[in-house]
């Protein structure tokens, strides 16, 4: 592959909101790699679809918790191109409690996923797009929720602020990065229809509180997609440090 190909690196592609970034991000003109965790058969799915489409596309094995597949990640990206984007996607909850029922091993497994490793994943983008370190600038998208505001009481506090971190992260580092050709936002995805719910234990969590929406209906993962793509579009192009909410008016 050239070095004129347009690169987004996406973390948790093989499922969910990720899933449908990677195939948005090609559909949109990108080369994309990706990572994931356990399913190499879904993997290799979606980097079918991606080359169905006619882009260049990658799955490499990588968890986030972990520095050194981080940056063997933004590695196999540099092979394929020049790197302008990064959905900083991947994400866990755990099993619904109370906060008095947590133990140090949920927090640490938490925050290192959602908070370390975004904001390591972040860190590895800017230095590859950075204007003032000799990139071409890009785009960062960072995967909120809208559980930064809603708490998750006696479900997941402990992702939601993890989550609420993360909306500060994407606020600091977009004014931090504002004049080096970078632009960093996030989306806070609501009910949204995945299987993150049933990992935390809940597979039916979007038709029992889909009557908290005001749209009466979970998202679906095409919907949140959408809104990334645009946010890393360049007819976004002025918005930097937003938080857009996809929550069906939650």
């Amino acid at each position: 592959m050239t070095d004129m190909n347009r690169v987004c690196i996406i973390t948790g592609g093989s499922r969910g909101i990720g899933a449908a970034c990677a195939r948005l991000a090609a559909k949109a003109g990108y080369a994309v790699c990706f990572s994931y965790i356990s399913n190499p058969d879904a993997a290799s799915a979606v980097v079918a679809d991606i080359e169905k489409a006619g882009m260049p596309a990658k799955a490499i094995r990588a968890d986030v918790a972990h520095e050194e597949d981080i940056l063997a990640l933004f590695d196999a990206a540099a092979e394929m191109g020049s790197l302008k984007g990064l959905i900083n996607n991947a994400g866990i909850v755990a099993e619904a409690q109370d906060v008095a029922d947590y133990t140090r091993e949920r927090l640490e497994k938490m925050v290192a996923i959602n908070l370390v490793g975004a904001i390591l994943c972040a860190r590895e983008a800017v230095r590859r797009m950075s204007t003032k370190r000799g990139g071409n600038g890009g785009s960062i998208v960072n995967l909120s929720s809208a559980a930064a505001y809603l708490a998750a009481p006696s479900q997941y506090v402990d992702y939601a602020a993890t989550k609420a971190a993360i909306d500060t992260f994407t606020k600091g580092l977009a004014l931090e990065v504002a004049d080096e050709g970078i632009r960093v936002n996030a989306v806070r995805p609501g009910l949204i229809e995945t299987d993150i719910h049933a990992s935390g234990g809940q597979p039916d969590r979007v038709e029992k509180l889909q009557h908290l929406v005001p749209m009466k209906r979970g998202g679906t993962a095409d919907e949140v997609a959408r809104g990334i793509l645009w946010l890393m579009s360049e007819e976004a192009s002025y918005v930097t440090g937003d938080s857009m909410n996809i929550t069906g008016g939650r």
